[in-house]
């Protein structure tokens, strides 16, 4: 189960929006000086809206990296492998006890 959420969706996009403008503007400020300003401005640490801004991004296909989408497709996968190496595992020592018991000689 994923942690809370600090901060609210609509904040998030406001607080990357904003430094995306500023960054885009002629002679802005850096993405990183973009980040400090706007995370005084809003009370958002400026790494953690750095993180979104790197991520949104990627998902706007503007850097390299994995998307948020890929990224929850990746976890869904990861966690159905376990499962079905949790499942082999079980399948595996029940063969081996039924195997076990047919070849135990009968004592009827």
């Amino acid at each position: 189960m994923p942690a809370p959420r600090k901060y609210p969706d609509e904040l998030r996009e406001r607080a990357i929006r904003l430094v995306m403008d500023l960054v885009e503007e002629p002679g802005g400020p850096s993405i990183n000086g973009a980040c400090l300003r706007v995370g005084d401005q809003l009370g958002i640490n400026g790494d953690t809206l750095r993180n979104w801004v790197k991520q949104a991004r990627v998902d706007a296909g503007k850097a390299p990296g994995v998307t948020t989408e890929d990224k929850a497709r990746i976890a869904e996968l990861e966690r159905e492998v376990r499962e079905l190496r949790r499942a082999n595992a079980i399948l595996k020592s029940a063969s081996a006890f039924f195997a076990a018991e047919l070849d135990r000689p009968s004592t009827r």
